[in-house]
């Protein structure tokens, strides 16, 4: 387990290392799960060894949403007087994302009549 923890992280620093060096607009932690999914599909990194790792963070993933609730408490009173701004633009772009990916499952061919 220690080795896919090591493995995880490794990935993570190497996306946050490439993010910032080449000043990119995208989060270090995406580029790593991409350069980890680009290993795994490439046979580079097996399943195997992040596997009991990744059980064990899915296991307590309630844990990575303290910090949320914390934000969400601390900035209640905010929260209250812009509720407004929060629900329109969760409510839209819920739908935004819902259609971009329909319409995307329908480009790549998804139509299976």
């Amino acid at each position: 387990m220690l080795q896919g923890l090591v493995l995880l992280l490794g990935f993570q620093f190497a996306g946050e290392l490439f993010a910032r060096l080449l000043d990119l607009p995208i989060p270090g932690n995406v580029i790593g799960m991409a350069m980890l999914l680009v290993a795994l599909a490439a046979g580079v990194v097996k399943q195997e060894s992040i596997s009991e790792a990744g059980e064990l963070l899915l296991k307590y993933m309630a844990l990575f949403f303290v910090p949320a609730g914390v934000g969400v408490m601390l900035y209640f009173e905010l929260i209250a007087r812009e509720w407004l701004p929060i629900i329109v633009g969760t409510v839209v772009s819920t739908f935004v994302v819902m259609a971009v990916t329909g319409w995307v499952e329908q480009l790549l061919g998804g139509d299976s009549d």
